[in-house]
């Protein structure tokens, strides 16, 4: 595996362990961070598989446009194009005032998230 490729794995398991920290929090969970955290980690791991494949993404973070990418080479991954349409609501839309994630939400991201890392993690053959 490309050292690129194991640094976009670490920085996607970082996210992925801060929106779990949060769906696990007891007390003042963080909804709109669990769900930005969920969008995040894919995002990475999408970035991952496109550095393992060769494939110039640039900066983005539309989870379309990077799905778009991974099509040439994976034309199966088509599947998840709505689960990914629905986190990419997740990067953008919380993060400033005037909307809040609520658990039902966040509950919906992280196990989009869970799904798709799973997937790409079986990809890269990553145990765990």
């Amino acid at each position: 595996m490309k050292p690129i490729v194991k640094d976009w794995i670490e920085k996607a398991e970082g996210d992925f362990a801060t929106a779990q920290r949060e769906m696990r929090a007891r007390k003042n969970p963080n909804h709109d961070a669990a769900c930005f955290h969920a969008q995040q980690c894919v995002e990475k791991y999408m970035k991952a598989l496109l550095q393992q494949a060769n494939v110039a993404f640039g900066k983005t973070h539309d989870l379309i446009s990077l799905l778009d990418l991974l099509l040439e080479t994976k034309p199966l991954w088509e599947e998840y194009r709505p689960l990914l349409r629905a986190l990419n609501a997740f990067a953008v839309h919380f993060r400033y005032p005037g909307e809040s994630a609520d658990k039902a939400m966040a509950t919906q991201a992280f196990k989009y998230c869970r799904m798709i890392r799973l997937r790409m993690r079986e990809y890269l053959n990553i145990k765990s």
